[in-house]
């Protein structure tokens, strides 16, 4: 009676009130949705910053970089202090490094802190913690404040909370789903981080003409809306909804035949989470977070940089406007859609995800290198050459954050305990975190000497990915070498036998 008590007390209050749906495929699919939305808001809120810099600092579509465009629109670039200052793009860019290193760090606490706490609670405090602070930092605008201590700090706090979103709803759906169709389904699922990245663009760039702050407000309380939904209806793993799952066997922990009835005084056994040096020395946890750092490099390079370097490359002999800029940069996200997908599929057919991870970081260095190269021909092979780019930088990025964070947080080593989940999420993308916070302000100071240099520097990462893989890549090929040299013998044997008779 105990143990039931604690199951209904974990329910969602929503799934409590109006009774539970039957039926596991019911609970996975409102799973993938809820999570699904819930970090699209995350990734929706995260991209405001690089769509109002340009209203902040003007300067930066006047024609002051080295490549000579100019753009007159003097009646709305009056800007905003202190942004609009001889060092306004170095200030923004110190919110940006700020954001992302708090990220990073904030990243491995969640994680600690999500093994250990009902998920479904600790993802609502997250969504409404960056909501509350991203709300703050545009009330900037009607409040009329200047001081960029102000900004500095709302974005830092900002970049805790947005801390707890991954390692929560990577937890979640790994809860929910078996290793075999894992890769596939999270590649669908993880379009979330692009498709939170053109809401974003696109609506933060609407609201500009209302006055930026709106840019700040609005998305800000979508996400609490959102946010008050998770925290109604999101059941966070089969357990608590009395559904037992064991890599696609799938059974009702009612059922006696699958789940004996507790002996009196017996107690259910329940496993410690796994603390944080532990994760780091399951095997695969290490080379991958390390990967994750130089593939995460390459793509938040991309996510903070592309739009400038759009509009500050002749296309065609042309210059784009920054509107034109921003709306084509988003195909590099259409592109990271697809490679996700690709990428989890792959790896399901081939049950390798070090060896794709591994080829679509190599397939990365030629696409990044024809980029540089051919994509300022014409609008149509900048298109097409982004739209490949995206593909094979965010394909591994994607399938290590979801795939193979939930397959490590579930390792035969830890004999069943599944409550390293988002320690272990937390692990892999706080160290690519740390990646994607030195990426972006390696690039501000190299492509003020030369974009051909910040390309070699991609190129480099991404060649240092597929490097820190190759021990795991070896591993899995020769599985596959002798999987098939057993299957031939079984084979071979087989015929002996049939010739025999």
């Amino acid at each position: 009676m105990a143990h039931s008590h604690e199951m209904m007390s974990r329910k969602p209050p929503g799934i409590r009130l109006f009774g539970g749906v039957k039926g596991l495929r019911t609970y996975q699919t409102l799973v993938l949705v809820l999570t699904f939305v819930a970090y699209t808001c995350f990734h929706m809120t995260r991209k405001i910053t690089s769509i109002v810099k340009s209203a902040l600092d003007p300067q930066t579509k006047l024609g002051s970089s080295p490549w000579g465009r100019l753009h007159t629109k003097n009646t709305l670039n009056i800007g905003w202090l202190p942004f609009n200052s001889a060092d306004g793009s170095a200030l923004l860019g110190e919110l940006d490094v700020a954001f992302l290193a708090v990220y990073s760090c904030g990243m491995f606490f969640a994680g600690h802190l999500g093994d250990r706490m009902d998920l479904r609670i600790f993802l609502t405090i997250g969504m409404f913690g960056t909501a509350l602070f991203t709300a703050l930092f545009g009330a900037g605008y009607w409040l009329n404040v200047h001081s960029f201590y102000y900004f500095l700090v709302i974005q830092m706090i900002a970049g805790l909370f947005q801390a707890i979103g991954w390692p929560s709803v990577v937890a979640v759906v790994g809860n929910w789903f078996g290793k075999s169709k894992r890769g596939l389904i999270m590649g669908i699922w993880n379009a979330h981080t692009s498709v939170g990245n053109i809401a974003g663009s696109l609506l933060a760039a609407f609201l500009l003409k209302f006055g930026w702050g709106w840019s700040f407000v609005i998305p800000s309380l979508i996400m609490v809306s959102i946010g008050l939904v998770v925290f109604i209806f999101l059941p966070v793993s089969p357990e608590v909804m009395e559904f037992d799952i064991d890599d696609g066997e799938i059974s009702s922990v009612k059922d006696a035949t699958k789940e004996p009835l507790l002996e009196p005084g017996q107690e259910v056994v329940k496993h410690k989470a796994v603390g944080f040096l532990e994760a780091w020395k399951i095997p695969g946890v290490a080379p991958f977070a390390l990967c994750l750092f130089f593939s995460k490099l390459v793509a938040y390079t991309f996510l903070y940089w592309l739009p400038f370097y759009i509009s500050h490359t002749p296309i065609g002999s042309e210059y784009l406007s920054d509107a034109m800029a921003g709306s084509l940069s988003t195909v590099f996200d259409v592109g990271g859609v697809l490679g996700g997908v690709l990428a989890g599929h792959i790896s399901d057919r081939l049950n390798a995800r070090a060896t794709t991870a591994a080829s679509f970081m190599y397939c990365a260095i030629p696409a990044l290198f024809l980029y540089r190269t051919y994509g300022s021909m014409s609008i149509m092979w900048n298109v097409c050459l982004m739209f490949i780019t995206g593909m094979f930088v965010n394909g591994p990025y994607a399938l290590i954050t979801t795939a193979v964070s939930a397959d490590l947080g579930t390792h035969s080593s830890l004999n069943g305990n599944s409550r390293a989940l988002a320690t272990v999420t937390a692990i892999i993308d706080g160290t690519g975190s740390v990646g994607a916070a030195i990426g972006p302000l390696l690039t501000g100071y190299i492509s003020s000497k030369s974009w051909s240099a910040v390309f070699t520097m991609l190129m480099a990462a991404a060649l240092l990915a597929g490097l820190l893989l190759t021990q795991l890549v070896c591993s899995e090929l020769r599985g596959k070498v002798s999987s098939s040299g057993s299957k031939d013998v079984s084979y071979a044997q087989a015929a002996s036998y049939s010739d025999q008779v």
